[in-house]
């Protein structure tokens, strides 16, 4: 007798083939039969405690979500929202050099500091919802595996924390490391993966700093820490060397290709994969092709290199529930003081209210402040500010700017962008692409994505909780890619599946999952392709201390499923809670 079975639908199994009319067969947690059959057949034969009629359905592998920063929300979240909602039943942790293990004791707030600099979630947030109670990486993983969670939980050692522990100030504030600095780091990494770290982490690009401004610890490391750290987690076991590269905010547009040099050699050296981001450019906006060639030649050379690719604009979300033109205004000043996000959005519709904003200097910005300038950057780029509507359009035309909206209603630029973020009460988001659209189409993206040596990423989920909410990209990658284009050729719904299911869980060893096969982990999802749907992001204020994040719901997934359990049901929680710690390659 089967515990579940799916019965009628169209496989989509992962491995690229074309899809296939089967049923699939889960006992214990696993897949145990996959029977292909005809529209006239029986079927699987056997009884089950439940079976899901799939028919007219794809039936894909759950997705695997390397590039995540739940690191502190495990502690508080058991649904890991938002990512849990788009189909994925696995992620990866612990990326860009960020992360909450080693940690000395009295150092957690430095710790969270950086964290909220770096990957911009509520500090207060962190601090009212992280239980702590570890001091080392393995204690820290012995934490999130007493945990249940709606998706599976993999943690990579990140090289901030563990240059802060074994350096103490020295390496907090990124002082040059000793031999005898870089051993210590060393035996803390090689711990770390040998007690179930997926990989190390490093960031070495500028936009990264924690609250004080100080870069991410590692951000200047030189090559003899790199590698002294890359041999120590190949020593420790299988396990992957993930950077956010020089050069990746554009501070030096030619730094990324410079790096390849030595990830080229550290990957052939280590014999284990490195994967970095790869993203587009304004100031060189080909210099990605060129690392995709020196990324295929460098595994035509045998050294394993892995750009992460995002499969859409990489920028963020402009809105009166976050950062936009009018923050210093100072009649808006007094009303966001004073006004619940309701009350507030109420008040800013009314006329005079809009007059008073529209009409006022802005206050000057505080240089103390994270972000506080983010309002003139806003206002002297309503020329790339797109109204994406609900759906969301993340290819939109030009004629979507605020500034030509504006041409169009012959009014001010930015009244008319007032007016468009009071739509949908308030709530509405345009999007402000600053990286990975300098074409104004997804054609560069696409040809990332169709690279053999590129690999589906970026996605931040659980990160810039008031800037953006990429972690829906697996149900865009399904929406766009493979249904919706309309600007360009679209990809096989066969091949955006293999990209978040195989490729992604492949990289980093998970091979007992990522395809729908016989002994492989019943982590599947039943998905109406006609019905599904990426709905507008929206602000919601429940983090911990009542932080604001951004959210994204997806519709039309009839069933997720992990661990042969039903976790999602019509894209709504079950409350099962199957997902566990992943320690280490499968």
């Amino acid at each position: 007798m089967f515990d579940l079975k799916i019965v009628g639908g169209t496989v989509v199994d992962g491995t690229g083939v074309p899809g296939y009319l089967a049923d699939v067969g889960i006992k214990d947690g696993r897949i145990v039969d996959v029977r292909r059959r005809a529209a006239t057949d029986d079927g699987l034969p056997g009884d089950a405690a439940e079976t899901i009629d799939a028919r007219g359905r794809v039936v894909a592998p759950g997705f695997v979500d390397i590039h995540t920063h739940y690191d502190g929300q495990v502690s508080w979240d058991s649904m890991l929202e938002p990512s849990s909602g788009h189909g994925v039943t696995t992620v990866v942790t612990g990326n860009c050099g960020v992360g909450f293990a080693p940690v000395r004791p009295g150092r957690e707030d430095w710790l969270i500091e950086l964290m909220e600099g770096v990957e911009d979630i509520p500090g207060t947030a962190l601090t009212e919802g992280i239980s702590w109670g570890w001091e080392s990486y393995p204690e820290y993983l012995d934490v999130i595996e007493r945990g249940r969670f709606s998706v599976d939980v993999g943690s990579q050692i990140a090289h901030g924390p563990v240059r802060a522990y074994a350096m103490g100030e020295r390496g907090a504030r990124n002082e040059p490391a000793t031999p005898d600095d870089i051993a210590a780091m060393a035996r803390l990494v090689q711990e770390g993966v040998e007690a179930g770290a997926l990989g190390f982490s490093t960031s070495r690009t500028l936009g990264h700093r924690a609250m004080d401004g100080e870069p991410v610890p590692g951000t200047f490391a030189a090559e003899d820490e790199l590698f002294g750290l890359g041999r120590a987690m190949a020593a420790g076991g299988q396990a992957v060397f993930e950077l956010a590269p020089e050069g990746v905010g554009g501070e030096d547009i030619l730094a990324p290709k410079r790096e390849l040099a030595w990830m080229e050699r550290l990957a052939g050296e280590i014999d284990r994969p490195v994967t970095f981001a790869l993203i587009q450019i304004d100031a060189a906006p080909q210099l990605w092709r060129e690392q995709l060639e020196i990324s295929a030649a460098a595994h035509a050379a045998g050294s394993r290199l892995y750009p992460q690719i995002a499969a859409r604009p990489f920028g963020m979300l402009i809105g009166f529930p976050g950062h936009h033109a009018f923050t210093h205004r100072p009649t808006y000043r007094k009303l966001r003081a004073e006004l619940g996000p309701e009350e507030l959005a109420a008040r800013l519709a009314e006329p005079a209210v809009r007059a008073a904003i529209l009409s006022e200097e802005d206050l000057p910005p505080d240089p103390s402040v994270l972000f506080d300038t983010m309002f003139a950057a806003v206002q002297h780029s309503l020329g790339r500010l797109y109204a994406i509507g609900d759906p969301p359009d993340y290819e939109p035309t030009a004629e979507r700017t605020v500034k030509a909206i504006a041409r169009q209603r012959g009014e001010d630029p930015l009244a008319t962008l007032y007016d468009l973020m009071l739509e949908s009460d308030a709530a509405a988001m345009l999007l402000l692409p600053l990286l990975n659209y300098s074409d104004g189409n997804h054609d560069a993206i696409r040809e990332m994505l169709t690279h053999p040596a590129g690999v589906v990423g970026l996605s931040d989920g659980g990160a810039h909780c008031g800037m953006i909410c990429d972690a829906s990209y697996p149900t865009f990658l399904l929406t766009h890619w493979a249904r919706d284009r309309h600007r360009g050729d679209k990809l096989p719904l066969e091949y955006v599946v293999r990209k978040q299911s195989h490729d992604t869980a492949a990289l980093f060893g998970l091979t007992d999952r990522g395809v729908i096969e016989p002994g492989k982990k019943a982590d599947i999802n039943v998905i109406d392709m006609d019905a599904l749907r990426l709905h507008a992001p929206r602000m919601v204020y429940d983090l911990p201390a009542g932080g604001r994040r951004l959210m994204q719901q997806a519709s039309g997934y009839a069933a997720t499923i992990v661990s042969g359990v039903v976790t999602r049901r019509a894209s709504v929680d079950t409350g099962e809670r199957p997902g566990r710690l992943v320690r280490g390659a499968r």
